[in-house]
Order: C-alpha cells, then structure tokens, then sequence
C-alpha cells in the first residue's frame, strides 16, 4: 500500500491537501503494522524511509509533511521495543486521522457562520474543507448559490459540481477565465489551501491569485478554509515554499508537443495569494486574519523561532 499511495498521490489520484494527509498516515500506519523485524533500529529505520518516501511525492502541500511529521514524532519515545512502537504509532496515526475529519466539520460550522442567506459564492478547485462550509451552510436553511470553476488543466472542478449537486445546492459551472466576468455577482469567495505562511499568504490551485485579484477590484470578500496542519512552519524565517511545476503531457498531448519544437510548455500547480486579499481564514481552531496566522504556527502547531 505504502508504494502504492505513493503514486496516487504524485500522479493526483489522490487529490486535496486534507486527503493526502490522510492517505498518507493510513500508509505508513498499515506499513508499520506490516514490518516484521523484532530489531527495533531496523524497524526505525525503515520507518524514516517510508516517511521520506511519501513526503518527497508532493513538495507544495505542507500538511503532507506535517502530518507526517506529526505521527513520526510518537517514535522518538524510548520504545521497549518494536511492538511496543507499531502500538504507539498506531493510536498516533488513528487519532491524526480522526482529529483531521473533526476538523473538516469544526472548520464548516465556523465557516457557515460567515455564509449569509441570500449569498452568491464563488469556489475554485475541489478544497473539502470549503465545500464543506458551503454545505453545512446549506444544510442550516440558507439559501445559497454557487459559482464553481473549471480547474484546468486537472479538471478538479468536475468533482466540485458533483459534490454541490448531491448537497442540491444551484451552481453556475465556468471556465476558469469566466471569474472576473461574473465576480460583480459574487458575494463570497471561498477556497481551501494547499499551504499557509507565517505571514499569512495562501499557497492555493493555480489561479487562485487571479481570483483574489478580481475579487478585490469588486470589494468582494475572501475566505480561505483550512486545517491548521496546512500551516507551513518553515516560512518562520522566510524559507520559500515550492511551487510545483507538472508535465507537460497535462496541457498538450506529446503528438501536438513534437510539431512545435520551440513551444515550453509550463505547468505549474498552485500560486500565491498575498494576505493583504484575504479577509478570513477559518480553521478547526477558530477563524482568523491572515495576519495571525503566526498564532496558529506557534500555538497549535508548536513551532518557535528558536527551534531554528
């Protein structure tokens, strides 16, 4: 399974950061139970390589690394030995999982506080998180409709209006280029993130800066809906987070690439949105302004300037 998440994960079978999280921690939880070596270093080891393995499949999604960094951390208790670790391991990795489905519904009952009745909403790629706000806000009697993006060039877009349609909530399906012309009929924009920085800049699906952009020239909100594990530590002291950049063979087909031999294609995944367009960020742990989300590195996540 651990091989094969993998590759789900780096060929997007698995989609949304919250969800290759936890795709994630079942893997390494069913790879531990699996290790059959009675050598603890041995099965520490191969432990760390299993981590290493999942957490180079995608370099922008932070709570990939966070999750696991989260549950790798119940192994550096001094263990007894290797079925005392998989046991430990194996609670830290159950409670990750159930902690982060917690959080998705705290998020949409936070979240739908900020939805009013009446309000026309406007979403971009397939963020659980924000269509979960989007949802329970439905489910409490508002009357809401949807603007729903395309996605290019991975069509996530396609999973979103399905979602919407099943919660019998009315959607506008558009093309991506589409937002600017009907954000004047946007009340509210919501998304999820792929990674938060200290200063509180949303690394999101590619296209989402345009979005802010556009919503901000129309004086229309934007909340972002996210885990506190998508929060990136490392930005502490600047460091940069990796934009991924994807294959070609996404865009154009290698047939059209071979007849247009000075054409680059380029591909990459998510962009960044400055915080200075972001109204709200709404977590499991309550909702903040971006400028706070130093709080939520420090406090909840447990990370200190110092530890650099």
């Amino acid at each position: 399974m651990l091989a094969d998440t993998a590759e789900k994960i780096k060929r997007m079978e698995i989609r949304g950061a919250g969800r290759i999280a936890r795709a994630a921690v079942n893997a390494l939880d069913e790879y531990s139970s699996s290790i059959s070596t009675r050598d603890l270093t041995e099965y520490l080891k191969r432990m760390n390589d299993a981590a290493s393995l999942l957490a180079e499949t995608r370099p922008t999604a932070v709570s990939l690394p966070n999750a696991i960094r989260s549950v790798m951390s119940s192994l550096r208790v001094p263990y007894p030995d290797v079925e005392a670790a998989k046991a430990g391991f194996q609670e830290r990795c159950r409670a990750f999982v159930t902690g982060s489905e917690q959080a998705v519904q705290r998020i949409a009952e936070i979240g739908s506080r900020h939805i009013r009745d009446g309000d026309t909403l406007l979403t971009h790629c397939n963020s659980e998180a924000a269509l979960a706000c989007i949802i329970e806000a439905k489910r409490t009697g508002k009357e809401i409709s949807v603007f729903a993006t395309e996605v290019r060039p991975r069509n996530q877009g396609y999973l979103t209006i399905k979602t919407l349609d099943r919660a019998g909530i009315p959607t506008s399906f558009i093309v991506d280029s589409a937002a600017r012309y009907f954000m004047n009929e946007v009340d509210l924009v919501i998304v999820g993130a792929d990674a938060i920085t200290v200063n509180g800049a949303v690394v999101n699906k590619i296209g989402t800066s345009q979005i802010a952009l556009a919503a901000s020239e129309a004086r229309t909100r934007i909340m972002v809906a996210a885990e506190t594990y998508k929060f990136a530590p490392r930005t502490l002291l600047g460091e940069y987070i990796e934009i991924e950049e994807r294959g070609p063979d996404e865009i154009l087909s290698p047939e059209m690439s071979a007849d247009l031999p000075h054409v680059r294609v380029r591909n990459p995944v998510f962009d960044v949105t400055p915080a200075n367009y972001v109204d709200l960020i709404v977590t499991e742990a309550g909702a903040i302004p971006p400028q706070m989300a130093y709080i939520i590195i420090r406090d909840i996540l447990g990370w200190e300037i110092g530890e650099y």
